[in-house]
This record gives C-alpha cells, structure tokens and sequence, in this order.
C-alpha cells in the first residue's frame, strides 16, 4: 500500500490522524480514540521507508535525516490535505498525518461563541487561541481568518507551520507563509511583514520568547494578530507569556499584555453523545477589570471575574461543559470528567 491510499483512508474514515509506526499496523485516531486498520500488516523499518521518502524532496529529506525532525503538508489526488510531523523512535522512521479538512468550516459550524464575531472586527490587539495539542485549535483559527477574509476588505498574512488550509481570497488579500519554504524563522518574518502592508496578521504557534516579544508588539503597532498558545486557560496562558522573560523584563510585559491583549480563548475536544467530537471553550476578555489584574500579578483572580462577568461575554470551561450538557451534546459524565468543579453537576 502506498501513502497515499493510507492518507485516503484516513479520510474515508474520518479519522483525524494517522500514526506510522515500525512494529504495527497503520493506526488511525477517530473521534479521539486510536485504532489500528484492519487488514493491515505491521510496519518494518524498509516498509516506512517506501512510504515516507516518496512524499519528501530532496531538501526536506536531507534536513529530516539530518535534524530528525520535519514539519510539512501534503495533498492527495482528491484535494484533501494533511499536516505531517516526521520524527524519529528508536532509530526507525515515523509519521504522524492530521487529516485537513478540504473545507473552511465557518464559524457557525464549529459553534463560536458570539464575542468572537465582535472581537474578529477590531483593527488592533491580540487575540490568542490556545489549548492542548490535537484540541482543533488549526481548524477554528481557519474559521476566525475566514470570517474576516468574507467580511473585511483588509490584507491578511499567515506565518504557518506548515501551511493547513488554503484561503481563496473573497474580500481580502491573503498572503500564506510557510516556515523553512517561504520564511527562516517566525522572529524574522514578524520584524518583516510590518513592511508588507498588512491589516490582519496570523502566528500559527508563539512557541519561543522571541516569536512572543514580536508577536505582541505587532500587536501594539495598530494590527489584529491572531496567534495560538499550547496552554489550557487564559490564567496559564498570561502566566506562561509572562514567565518566558527575564524576571527584569516581566512588569513591562505585564504592561504590554494588559494594554495590547483583547481576549483569550481556550478550547478542548469533547466527545458528543452520539458520536464525534465537539469544542467546548473557556472566553476571557480583557476588560478594565482584567487587564487591573494582569499589571498587578494578579493573575490567581481571573477565573473569579470570568465567572462574574458572562455579560461581557465572558464564560468558565466547567459553564461552557454545562451548557454542552443541558443541550444533550455531551453526556453528564463526559461533561464531569472534563470539570474542574464536576459537584457543580450533581
């Protein structure tokens, strides 16, 4: 079986990723749970090599054999699209593929919150995205991009790891940026892309205190920045921009965030009652009252005025959970097991 036919049956399936791994079968992960293909034999060590290398350049398999480790998409004859992360396990190949939706979900099929519409018209400030690996944070962020690119006449610039979903622009002009093809590193293209006219900018993960030092002082040059964090609330998420600098350097950025930042929204992946998966989300918005909080290191007290302040637009992930609930989305003991107060279900 070549890849391509395994990237199909992912698809096929509906899985959302596919694992490669020497010693088993082909592995798919649906509805969050893995599972091996029927019908297919384990994996050697030459077997992962007649799958994988077809698909690599002659540069990106130099830089994979050399670093042991590459990001890059692919597409398949039917359209679809996978982001695919090379690495090495005990001196064998592997690949892990997320499967890419062909379709831009809009944001009332991933059921946004109503805020975000709002939040998505504003000309400058910060917006983060954050939560766990595999929590969907590529898919609402193409959704957010999407809703701007149909609504808004702006210039909108992606800086992408690899690049996921391909934007046709409708009113704007969309410009996508791909580390290592396209860009050399994240902390460069941002010093660079203020000369490049732009409106709307996306960083497809802050992951080092370089990216993040530049990403927020886009963010106070009067742009919209859109950006995503690997952390599982907004008081982890303030917490984890503020402990990457210097001790030194941590009141001016508490300064910055409680000036520049506009809201944090956090997502996990919950199974549904009758089959897939849906989001359940964590809103804060960095009103007075919060952004009083962040320049004071107050950060410890943000959940309590997130609970207070639902009509600002605010909302806890145990509220969102509930309200998964009370719609007979998601079980109550799904709903509990995702809590970080499940008393409040009983």
């Amino acid at each position: 079986m070549k890849i391509e036919d395994l990237f199909k049956t992912a698809v096929d399936k509906n899985a959302s990723d596919l694992h490669l791994i020497v010693g088993m079968p082909p592995v798919l992960r649906i509805d969050g749970n893995l599972s091996a293909i029927k019908g297919q034999e384990k994996i050697s060590n030459k077997d992962a090599e007649d799958l994988i290398y077809p698909i690599l350049s002659d540069k990106q398999k130099e830089v994979y054999l050399t670093q042991k480790e590459l990001d890059l998409s692919y597409e398949i004859k039917n359209g679809h699209r996978f982001r695919v992360n090379l690495h090495w396990e005990k001196d064998n190949l592997g690949l892990v593929a997320r499967v890419i939706s062909s379709k831009i979900p809009a944001m009332e099929d991933i059921i946004m919150p109503e805020i975000t519409y709002k939040l998505l018209d504003l000309t400058q400030g910060l917006i983060l995205l954050t939560g766990p690996t595999g929590c969907g944070k590529s898919t609402t962020l193409a959704a957010m991009i999407n809703y701007i690119n149909s609504n808004r006449s702006v210039h909108i610039v992606t800086l992408e790891d690899p690049i996921e979903f391909l934007f046709k622009p409708i009113k704007s002009i969309v410009k996508q940026r791909q580390l290592h093809t396209d860009i050399i590193t994240f902390q460069n293209a941002l010093i660079h892309v203020l000369r490049q006219d732009p409106n709307v900018i996306m960083v497809g993960e802050m992951r080092d205190l370089e990216t993040i030092a530049a990403t927020i002082t886009l963010a106070e040059t009067g742009h919209l920045v859109l950006a995503t964090l690997h952390t599982h609330n907004a008081a982890q998420t303030i917490d984890r921009i503020i402990d990457i600098f210097p001790s030194h350097q941590q009141q001016q950025i508490r300064l910055q965030v409680s000036m520049t930042l506009k809201a944090v929204i956090s997502q996990q992946l919950i199974p549904k009652e009758k089959g897939g998966r849906i989001a359940a989300r964590e809103v804060m918005i960095n009103t007075p009252a919060i952004a009083n909080l962040v320049r004071e290191n107050k950060i410890a007290q943000i959940k309590t005025v997130i609970q207070t302040s639902a009509q600002e637009g605010m909302i806890t992930m145990d509220q969102s959970l509930i309200n998964l609930y009370n719609q007979t989305l998601i079980s109550q003991e799904t709903a509990q097991s995702h809590m970080s107060s499940p008393e409040m279900l009983n």
